[in-house]
């Protein structure tokens, strides 16, 4: 058998083993949602908010104007005891939808739990398939340094100078508005060698969280480092906000404070993820975030467990979608990605993008032209989507190897405009939530004329800063 031969067998088994499918441990798994009537029973005051926030989320809310009401309460307490029986374990819990999420190997066990007093509704999230793809192979070597043809010799923004001067963002960094001072929470699915990877070396990561239940994380090849680092979607994603790597690739906030939050599975695709988000995003209210990047987004789930329609999407349907409409009146912006969708049968938005005060991030080429695969508008109810377009086809990224790459998609584009968000807020203190959001958009390319596939158009951020200083 010659080399070449040799080599092929090798190939072909690998891409075997890396595709493997591995039953499920431990057998079945249910997770079913509860959405409970009150919350009478609390043994918390709005009154006393420091005892269930943070001073910095609390801070954030007095500034902005914006009244602590009962979706700041947590889930009573009393109430969650009722579903820790044998069989059955709480994994968590919705304060701003008053929900309770509990898993059990037993569906007749969560069936019944649903018919105590204190539930309004009960719904399956998750469902354990009979078998799981094996993640492939995620000890990678992470590189110290880039290759010399990565480099733009004596330009620090290096490959990323494109898609940060395509939304006039550098003009910001020249007042020395770099994200300093904000903290961004970025929501994905693995953030591989983040803390290896020498281009993130001096970015300020203020903790970690990961809500993605152990039972469903139980299949992971890479036991040493864990499901934090499976996949590195997420560092990609951290890149375009965080990388500090002069003359090869610069972030949009390279300044910023972050939070990374770990809610996707990327071994399945179920409306548990939803709920896994929301407790993301009420983590990042928590501990004081300011900003979300997320770019996740559903529509379709395995199996079709609660697949969405088109007329769902209205911001007030989805699980997701809900929770993502009150984050302005949380005092925080979230840029979620638009999906990328457009080339199929589906074409439109997903959800959370369709929510309502929030900015939805399409994605464009290097020449501003359409990516064919950004998901188109509007919403449902017929407000604008999305909201701003930024280069994501590609855009420059550093990968969970720690080098750099080129990559397609909204999840990409999202994360340039969200750090360009923490620069201009950084500028402009003094402005709520909604006012930056609404900025973004009245400072955009086709703000006066928008269309349901380059909605608002190309954000211009030195043009929403030095508009503010005419008044």
């Amino acid at each position: 058998m010659n080399r070449t031969i040799i080599l092929l067998v090798l190939l072909i088994t690998s891409i075997t083993t890396d595709a493997a499918k591995h039953h499920f441990p431990g057998g079945k798994c249910y997770i079913y949602r509860y959405n409970l009537c009150d919350k009478a029973a609390t043994s918390y005051s709005l009154n006393a908010p420091q005892l269930f926030l943070s001073e910095k989320s609390i801070e954030r809310r007095q500034r902005q104007g914006l009244p602590i009401d009962s979706t700041d309460l947590p889930v009573c307490q009393l109430y969650i005891k009722q579903f820790n029986v044998r069989g059955a374990q709480v994994v968590g819990t919705s304060k701003w939808q008053n929900t309770v999420l509990v898993q059990s190997n037993d569906s007749a066990i969560l069936n019944k739990l649903g018919h105590l007093d204190i539930v309004r509704k009960a719904t399956c999230v998750f469902i354990a398939p009979d078998s799981i793809d094996s993640p492939g192979d995620v000890r990678w070597n992470v590189h110290q340094e880039f290759n010399r043809w990565d480099s733009v010799k004596n330009d620090p923004y290096g490959m990323a100078r494109n898609q940060i001067e395509m939304l006039n963002g550098i003009r910001l960094h020249e007042l020395d508005c770099t994200g300093r001072g904000i903290s961004i929470a970025v929501i994905d699915g693995g953030f591989q060698n983040y803390d290896r990877i020498p281009a993130f070396k001096s970015t300020h990561i203020k903790g970690t969280f990961n809500f993605v239940p152990s039972r469903i994380d139980e299949i992971v090849k890479d036991k040493e480092r864990g499901p934090f680092h499976v996949i590195d979607h997420g560092t990609k994603v951290l890149s375009a906000l965080a990388a500090n790597a002069p003359e090869v690739h610069i972030g949009t906030a390279p300044d910023a404070d972050y939070w990374l939050l770990r809610s996707e599975a990327e071994q399945i695709e179920q409306p548990v993820e939803e709920d896994l988000w929301g407790m993301a995003v009420e983590t990042a209210d928590s501990v004081g975030a300011d900003i979300i990047s997320s770019s996740l987004g559903y529509y379709a789930f395995d199996g079709g467990l609660g697949n969405y329609r088109l007329q769902d999407l209205n911001g007030q349907t989805a699980f997701i979608s809900r929770e993502a409409s009150m984050l302005a009146n949380k005092g925080m912006v979230l840029c979620n990605s638009a999906g990328n969708s457009g080339m199929g049968p589906w074409k439109k938005i997903g959800v959370p993008a369709d929510a309502t005060d929030i900015i939805t991030v399409g994605a464009v080429d290097r020449e501003q032209r359409l990516a064919s695969f950004s998901s188109i508008g509007p919403s449902q109810d017929g407000r604008v989507k999305p909201d701003v377009m930024a280069q994501g086809a590609p855009a420059a990224l550093i990968s969970g190897r720690g080098t750099l790459v080129h990559d397609m998609g909204t999840s990409f584009s999202t994360p340039i405009v969200s750090g360009l968000v923490a620069c201009l807020w950084q500028a402009l203190p003094n402005k709520t939530a909604h006012e930056i959001i609404e900025l973004v958009r009245e400072n955009a390319s086709q703000y006066h004329e928008p269309t349901n596939i380059f909605g608002y158009g190309i954000p211009d951020f030195w043009k929403a800063y030095t508009s503010q200083q005419k008044q």
